[in-house]
């Protein structure tokens, strides 16, 4: 609400509302949906990864990056090139911000951070992470993580051990999948319709996605 607020009170023309409102419907409409998906996934992880890539877009990579650099180039008066564009670089970026966060809300320092690094476990969320540890895991493994992620009870010493077995099956595929996105990134940038300056600004942007610890 507050965002449609700062909108109607930025001093717009009418052509900057017309051309910014399908955005910020879209974004709220995605945003929404993302955390309705979240909601209903969270605490019944499975071993279905498409179903968590699936939530990654709506929840976080439109309203995160996507739409905001959209919605700024729409004011601007950007064509449609333009916001193909900036489309296939928010989005893979968006998605590698996603990912990052689902490795910082388990291994993340939270003095760091500013969350727990056990919450999320605790919650059981579905992500891209948990989804590779279930169908990566020996039995043994995967009895463990059923017992443990989505335990409201877990503690510090059964948060570890799922850490253990995250790291042995699911954190180097999530890590090259962040590195993956990364680098489509970097071919849309090549060949984006964006003077150098933003070229060299968005650049910026994603490697700090990349190498966030917080």
């Amino acid at each position: 609400m507050w965002s449609q607020e700062l909108l109607h009170t930025a001093g717009l023309s009418a052509v900057q509302n017309a051309s910014a409102a399908p955005i910020l419907d879209a974004m709220r409409t995605e945003v929404n949906y993302g955390q309705y998906l979240d909601l209903l996934t969270t605490g019944r992880p499975t071993r279905d990864l498409d179903r968590a890539l699936e939530i990654i877009p709506y929840k976080t990579a439109a309203y995160t990056v996507e739409r905001p650099l959209q919605l700024g180039a729409a004011l601007a008066g950007a064509g449609p090139e333009v916001a193909w564009a900036l489309s296939s670089y928010g989005r893979p970026l968006g998605e590698a911000f996603q990912l990052q966060d689902d490795l910082l809300g388990v291994y993340g320092d939270p003095a760091e951070t500013g969350k727990s690094n056990i919450d999320d476990l605790r919650e059981g969320k579905h992500t891209a992470l948990l989804a590779l540890a279930l169908r990566h895991a020996c039995p043994e493994q995967r009895a463990q993580l059923d017992a443990l992620v989505g335990n409201a009870g877990l503690d510090l010493h059964g948060a570890e051990l799922c850490r253990e077995i995250l790291s042995a099956t699911a954190r180097p595929t999530v890590e090259r999948m962040i590195r993956e996105r990364w680098l489509l990134v970097q071919r849309t940038l090549a060949h984006a319709p964006f003077p150098a300056a933003a070229v060299s600004g968005l650049r910026s942007i994603a490697d700090a996605v990349i190498a966030r610890t917080s």
